[in-house]
């Protein structure tokens, strides 16, 4: 589903975010990706998403490659991909449910069709009963489950997410673990690029990156 072959991002001769980085990703499987501040972790995620291409190298996403793609085809890549990024906040203006509707309607679901979905999507990550509600309103980790439910209602086949658990309790940070491992479980491949120490003890495969490398265990 995600191939990267030895794929470099300069961004100056003295910026060298991602330095000949190899590795797959193979359909429905749920992978961390690890590492300290500064390693690569979202410009590697930025770049399955083609908001960052490479500056050598090939990243494939199911079939496509990233760093040949045209323009115009950018959002149909997108709209099989669930993007969890920390940049992309929630809209304060709107409630919970429209929040969640927004990507259906952008792609012309009719009102009907992207209300249904959204409120499906809410219930699958247990917030059925806060669609009416205001982000603002919500604790750190409902907002957080909003985000994945907005991440999802499209149905992507790659769910990527950018430290989804930063700065959750404990207990918040499971519930949106537990809401990701959910749609693995139904076949949505999932990377996930996290600091927990505790989620990354528990994962069944954790891909580590350090200087723009990866790292590979001794």
């Amino acid at each position: 589903m995600i191939e990267f072959r030895n794929v470099s991002k300069q961004y100056s001769s003295e910026v060298s975010a991602l330095r000949d980085v190899s590795f797959t990703i193979a359909k429905g499987e749920l992978v961390f990706l690890a590492g300290p501040s500064g390693a690569g972790k979202s410009t590697l995620m930025k770049m399955i998403a083609a908001m960052e291409r490479p500056s050598a190298g090939q990243v494939i996403v199911n079939g496509q490659d990233i760093s040949r793609i045209k323009p115009v085809a950018v959002p149909f890549l997108r709209r099989n991909l669930g993007l969890i990024f920390q940049q992309q906040r929630l809209l304060t203006d709107r409630t919970v449910l429209a929040n969640v509707m927004l990507p259906l309607l952008v792609t012309g679901a009719s009102k009907t069709q992207a209300e249904q979905r959204a409120r499906a999507a809410l219930d699958k990550v247990g917030l059925g009963d806060r669609a009416g509600a205001q982000p603002l309103a919500l604790s750190g980790g409902e907002q957080q489950r909003v985000s994945i439910a907005r991440a999802i209602v499209n149905r992507p086949q790659v769910i990527l997410a950018d430290e989804p658990t930063a700065n959750l309790d404990r207990a918040s940070a499971n519930k949106v673990l537990d809401a990701l491992k959910a749609f693995n479980s139904v076949g949505v491949t999932c990377l996930i690029s996290s600091h927990d120490e505790v989620m990354l003890d528990a994962a069944a495969r954790v891909i580590h990156l350090n200087h723009g490398q990866v790292e590979v265990p001794a």
